[in-house]
């Protein structure tokens, strides 16, 4: 699949692609996951929004970047999903790939914090990230901290 990515901060996105960017989290998070929770947590302000378009202009790929001190001492990235549509094609893998990537060159080779839903473990443990916490819930959902270091 063939994907046009973007990187943006807050101010720069325009309501289209905030809208865009809401209805797929929502999709994801509140419908999917059958999880009614606040997705809008005012960190959206503070941060890089990531975002992988199909040909056709459709989102199917999303991260949101944040620089530390925001969610964690670290940067972090959260907010990762992938459309439906865009499952089973490596979209995800070269979504956080290219997250980490992003992070970098924003941020430093500053380790990034990751709060993953435990179900993840194994793939954002092939991605370099190490577990760091106990299980704990959020949202009724089983997660656990990942940090992931850069190699000097």
């Amino acid at each position: 699949m063939k994907m046009n990515w973007t990187l943006k901060k807050f101010e720069a996105l325009t309501p289209y692609e905030l809208y865009d960017i809401m209805w797929l989290r929502n999709e994801v998070f509140v419908v999917e996951q059958n999880c009614v929770y606040q997705d809008a947590d005012y960190k959206d302000q503070k941060g890089w929004h990531y975002m992988g378009r199909n040909e056709e202009g459709m989102l199917m790929a999303y991260v949101r970047l944040l620089p530390p001190g925001v969610s964690y001492n670290e940067p972090s990235i959260g907010r990762v999903l992938t459309n439906p549509a865009a499952r089973g094609t490596g979209t995800g893998r070269i979504l956080m790939e290219n997250a980490i990537e992003q992070c970098k060159q924003l941020f430093g080779n500053l380790p990034i914090k990751i709060g993953a839903q435990y179900y993840l473990l194994k793939f954002y443990s092939s991605l370099g990230f190490v577990q760091t916490s106990e299980i704990y819930l959020e949202d009724n959902i089983e997660h656990i901290e990942m940090v992931r270091k850069f190699e000097n």
